[in-house]
């Protein structure tokens, strides 16, 4: 039987996305969750106005927030004012922020795809035929255009992220709840970058990915480390996605979802506790 806690479940069921389907991640890892809790999803633009009445809140596929900013800005400002419980927590430094990690981690020396936001830091980037445009504030490649180096000087600076354009061999995702590890995808096919498939990490690639969790410090919730392998081996961060990162749970085995669904109950009782409602 469910225990009282109440749990308001953010999703945007109706989002389209490429390559996947957001709602039936939602619908199955809800029908789990209320074995364990009392449940209600809701839509992202009603959790401010809906939140009160609940123990927690978590936000889960709901959407590139660039897609209704100043209503996001608005939760998050009323849950922190009213102390309310969110999961994960308001405190990622990872996407939940912007894309600002993605500078902070390359001033700092990590493996990530360098990663300038001023012209006079173009000389920073490695030499390559094409580098990435993006905005600091998108999601889901919006806004994502591609420039050789001789267009760089003439680009609008400000709101925008430039990166070489990473001749790599495949992407590879590391799913964590709280800091364990739980299972990995890759796409095999850069062309292809929906078509996952299982991937076994090797210690050094748990290692890798384990680095950006410790830096975001981020004690509980789920987080996905995107990364991407280069010709040379080398692992780089693509992105550290720690607010609603879709996590693919059709692809992996039954056990595999059994373990994730008991590591998530766990998590967020763990949550419950450490926060208690004052």
């Amino acid at each position: 039987m469910p225990d009282s806690r109440r749990v308001l479940y953010v999703t945007d069921l109706a989002y389209q996305a490429r390559g996947r389907r957001y709602c039936d991640e939602d619908i199955w890892l809800t029908s789990r969750l209320r074995d364990h809790f009392d449940i209600a999803l809701c839509h992202p633009l009603e959790a401010a106005a809906l939140m009160d009445a609940f123990d927690v809140v978590v936000v889960r596929n709901s959407g590139p927030v660039l897609h209704y900013q100043n209503e996001y800005d608005a939760f998050r400002g009323q849950a922190t004012a009213r102390g309310t419980r969110v999961y994960n927590p308001l405190s990622g430094r990872g996407d939940m922020a912007g894309k600002q990690y993605l500078l902070d981690l390359t001033a700092a020396g990590y493996p990530v795809i360098p990663t300038i936001a001023r012209s006079e830091h173009l000389h920073l980037l490695p030499e390559t035929d094409q580098y990435a445009v993006k905005p600091k504030v998108g999601a889901d490649s919006i806004g994502l255009t591609f420039v050789p180096r001789e267009q760089l000087g003439g680009i609008a600076y400000g709101d925008i992220l430039v990166q070489p354009r990473v001749d790599f061999r495949y992407e590879v995702s590391f799913y964590y709840i709280d800091d364990t590890f739980q299972y990995a995808l890759h796409a095999p096919d850069p062309e292809r970058r929906w078509e996952l498939e299982r991937y076994e990490p090797t210690d050094a690639d748990l290692t890798f990915a384990e680095r950006f969790l410790d830096w975001n410090t981020l004690d509980h919730g789920i987080q996905r480390v995107d990364a991407c392998r280069t010709r040379e081996g080398e692992l780089l961060l693509v992105e550290l996605e720690d607010l609603n990162p879709y996590l693919s749970l059709g692809l992996v085995s039954d056990r595999t979802r059994d373990s994730f669904v008991a590591h998530m109950t766990a998590s967020l009782h763990r949550f419950l506790d450490a926060h208690p409602h004052v």
